[in-house]
């Protein structure tokens, strides 16, 4: 997959995650988003932010259950819940937030 950004061609892994996380924009976020079939709303955004900040923050990726519980404790239990997130992003919460927040592939995704 090649993404085209204003002239620009992010590098992108076998499964479409960005190679160079500084690559990142608002722009790259909303191209991955398209072309994973994801329409962002506020609601993402807020999720995809973050998961930026916890990156950022702690230098790894959590997994599911600790990602799930970091949303609860951070944005509150009705947005940290499995079916709000899996909503959100049906092909997998973790996976798909990293992926639009241009973070690394999870080590337990698939």
């Amino acid at each position: 997959m090649v993404l085209s950004i204003e002239g620009c061609f992010p590098a992108l892994s076998e499964q479409g995650f960005l190679v160079d996380m500084n690559d990142w924009s608002e722009e790259v976020a909303r191209e991955l988003a398209r072309v994973n079939a994801i329409t962002l709303t506020d609601a993402h955004w807020e999720i995809i932010f973050f998961i930026r900040g916890y990156y950022l923050q702690f230098k790894h990726l959590p997994n599911a259950r600790v990602f799930t519980k970091a949303v609860a404790k951070q944005l509150g239990t009705d947005k940290g819940n499995s079916r709000y997130l899996q909503r959100l992003f049906p092909g997998g919460p973790l996976k798909y937030a990293c992926k639009l927040a241009g973070l690394p592939k999870p080590p337990t995704c698939l």
